[in-house]
């Protein structure tokens, strides 16, 4: 083989190299920064789901890549901070689960690439459109609009027709709420049950939202997802498990933790899809390019366990139409 021919397909066989190959030989790992508005620990889905994701994309924590991750404890008011801290660390892009980090994010700087997840990107005007999402955000919407909203109430209808008087607990960080609201309210109509909303923006709001709930006669209670709701999850499952209160949540991550049944898209394995965003931009590309995915599929999550423990009856065809039941 002539010597110029053999360079060319070297070339060719370089490039066709996964990018963790090529990382090693020519790049310092990339910086990812990451930000959960609750405590360490309480959001293990979301990075869990994302080393999954990278690792099949062939690339190696600690060689191609490490993580920045930062926590606020539940204290929105300091996440303002936490983004200025890590841009000043210069990450290469931010990861930003839930609307209160998206926002401080896109607040702070609009040429770090932003890799988000919220319950839907384009209602909480993160982007100017699903396709191109345009400016420095793009991601995953986890909730496909406001129309699985629906679905919450119905599916806590229909396992317990008898709950006539629901609460929602909702987030007024969350730009979505009132898109949700609106719908669920909609739903509980049509199915002659009474609805109330109970907002939480932070821990103290939290208690003074479950301390409402307690003496307004509610049978019922229904979660949105939310970011900073998943973080005090303890609480809204003990307050639950407390006055043994049907309860369907927005988010997955509630039952393994005794929350009693969900419908949600899986995180984990959202965040595991949600790699190969962190793949192309570290590539190069143009996070204002890459469409937004939106949720396609849900699943019904059931804690049997809490059931058994709360003295409530899932019926057989509910179980039925389970992905997932805790024994």
């Amino acid at each position: 083989m002539q010597r110029r021919a053999f360079i060319t397909v070297l070339g060719g066989v370089i490039a066709a190299w996964p990018l963790s190959a090529r990382a090693r030989q020519t790049a310092k790992p990339a910086r990812l920064g990451y930000i959960w508005i609750g405590s360490k620990g309480s959001e293990h889905s979301t990075l869990d789901g994302l080393r999954q994701g990278l690792s099949d994309l062939g690339y190696t924590e600690g060689r191609d890549f490490v993580i920045d991750d930062r926590y606020a404890d539940s204290r929105p008011e300091h996440l303002p901070g936490i983004v200025a801290d890590l841009i000043r660390t210069k990450v290469d892009l931010i990861l930003s689960p839930g609307n209160p980090v998206t926002q401080a994010a896109k607040s702070a700087t609009s040429t770090i690439p932003i890799i988000s997840t919220t319950p839907d990107l384009l209602a909480s005007g993160f982007i100017a459109n699903l396709a191109h999402p345009g400016g420095n955000i793009t991601g995953m919407s986890l909730t496909a609009g406001a129309a699985l909203a629906e679905k919450w109430v119905e599916l806590l209808h229909e396992s317990f027709p008898g709950v006539k008087n629901v609460a929602v607990l909702s987030s007024p960080i969350s730009l979505a709420s009132s898109a949700y609201l609106e719908r669920i309210r909609g739903a509980a109509s049509a199915l002659g049950m009474q609805l109330q909303n109970f907002s939480a923006g932070n821990p103290v709001e939290l208690q003074q939202a479950l301390g409402a709930m307690e003496v307004a006669g509610i049978d019922g209670l229904v979660v949105e997802s939310d970011a900073l709701l998943l973080a005090n999850r303890a609480e809204i499952i003990g307050f639950a498990a407390k006055h043994r209160l049907p309860t369907v949540y927005g988010n997955p991550d509630y039952v393994p933790d005794g929350g009693l049944m969900s419908y949600a898209t899986n995180i984990f394995d959202s965040w595991r899809r949600l790699a190969s965003f962190v793949d192309k931009v570290l590539r190069g590309a143009d996070p204002g390019t890459l469409p937004v995915e939106q949720a396609t599929k849900f699943d019904l999550r059931i804690n049997l366990r809490t059931a058994r423990i709360l003295g409530l009856t899932i019926p057989p065809l509910i179980l039925a139409r389970a992905d997932e039941v805790i024994e």
